[in-house]
């Protein structure tokens, strides 16, 4: 059903005839009764009772229910237009982002302060989790954007916001403390302080050991970078993180050696769904990250 057509009937109604409401909807006469006929042929009900020339136009029982129906379905193609111009304007709408528990702070909280100062009636909602719950939230519709270390693969895209370094943590007077730079073989001895599994860190560092010809041992779990280092000075092990929230969180007593020999990084982007129509909202979070990422 063409909701152009429609509408030239609750013009020709609302007009009192076809004569005037030719002159309102742009068209002939001709062309608007053709347009009527074949509402009606579709339709398979008279809608106007049509009498004399000159006089005034009555709807039938099925043009009275075409008709109020008719305008509702206008009412709602106006509002929904209404809406999405809104949205294009980011005059209302909203917006759920998923922030990894790492580096959030570092990275992206001047950006939503930007964003909210920017766009004052957007919505929002900022949910802290891991890389495995934030890639099952976006499947499940549950945000729209997320951050995290990720692959990008058929299933996500995105862009790389950050590519920091990875440093060696030690206390102050380790043995290793006053070397320009450590390989992870150097380390394969001591106990470490590692993030939790839930963090992508987490599996990236065993990954490395692995590779480096080793499994790292004495392994205390932590879920907080301050706390890891706090430990690493109190002497429960070294830990290994990225140059900029080893330098975020520095305290007195420990050290940070940069880590040589391996493809080790931490690579944090902004992501979502392929397939996923994203909002306005969204669309102006990913050009504001592009527009302040020193990537």
């Amino acid at each position: 059903m063409d909701l152009r057509v429609i509408r030239y009937l609750i013009e020709i109604v609302d007009s009192g005839g076809f004569a005037k409401a030719s002159e309102r909807v742009h068209i002939t006469q001709p062309a608007l009764s053709k347009a009527i006929q074949q509402l009606e042929h579709e339709l398979e009900v008279t809608l106007l009772e049509r009498g004399k020339r000159g006089t005034r136009v009555k709807l039938t029982p099925s043009g009275e229910l075409v008709y109020r129906h008719g305008q509702t379905l206008l009412a709602n193609k106006q509002a929904l237009l209404n809406e999405l111009a809104a949205q294009r304007g980011l005059t209302s709408g909203q917006l759920t982002l998923g922030l990894a528990p790492l580096g959030s702070a570092e990275l992206f909280a001047p950006v939503i302060a930007k964003y909210r100062d920017t766009y004052p009636k957007i919505e929002m909602e900022l949910l802290v989790r891991g890389s495995v719950e934030q890639k099952e939230a976006l499947i499940k519709g549950e945000i729209e954007l997320a951050t995290g270390i990720i692959a990008l693969n058929k299933e996500f895209e995105g862009i790389l916001v950050r590519d920091e370094p990875m440093v060696v943590i030690l206390p102050k007077h380790h043995v290793l403390a006053s070397e320009k730079s450590l390989r992870l073989e150097q380390i394969s001895e001591e106990p470490q302080i590692m993030f939790e599994p839930g963090f992508s860190l987490h599996s990236m560092v065993l990954d490395s050991c692995e590779q480096a010809g080793f499994t790292p041992k004495n392994i205390t779990r932590i879920s907080q970078a301050e706390f890891g280092i706090a430990l690493v000075a109190a002497g429960a092990g070294n830990m290994l993180l990225p140059k900029m929230i080893a330098e975020r969180h520095r305290v007195a007593g420990v050290v940070s050696v940069p880590l040589i020999g391996s493809d080790l990084r931490w690579k944090m982007s902004l992501f979502w769904r392929k397939e996923q129509a994203l909002s306005f909202a969204a669309k102006a979070m990913i050009e504001m990250i592009k527009q302040t990422s020193p990537v």
